[in-house]
């Protein structure tokens, strides 16, 4: 699930996308799709009926129902660097999992033990 909460430039620019989506062929919506997901964490299908199209109609009809909320700019930004927060400190203790289980090699710790030894050798 991505997102539902977007300031109003931010709907303003996924309207534009979503028009840009139902105009295009198939390799360019998909491209729509991606940055909408990557860029503005918008997933269509959080919002859509299955087997119907999102365009901008739907897009309003989201924010109508009030399953699309829009905040100022600065609680937007707030939300952004806490869900990136988040996401960094997942993925620490993602890798953490790994490294303790085997999975992965913790390499800073390899690169040191690496940088101790050629200082031992001179």
């Amino acid at each position: 699930m991505g997102r539902n909460k977007f300031s109003q430039q931010e709907i303003k620019n996924i309207g534009k996308l979503l028009k840009l989506k139902n105009a295009g062929n198939r390799f360019q919506q998909k491209q729509v799709r991606h940055e909408l997901r990557t860029k503005y964490e918008f997933n269509i299908s959080d919002f859509n009926e299955p087997g119907k199209a999102f365009g901008e109609e739907e897009l309003e009809d989201a924010l109508k129902r009030g399953a699309i909320q829009i905040l100022d700019d600065a609680t937007i930004a707030d939300m952004k660097a806490k869900r990136a927060r988040d996401k960094a400190k997942d993925e620490a203790k993602r890798q953490q999992e790994a490294i303790a289980s085997g999975e992965q090699t913790d390499w800073q710790q390899a690169v040191k033990e690496w940088e101790d030894w050629e200082k031992s050798q001179k």
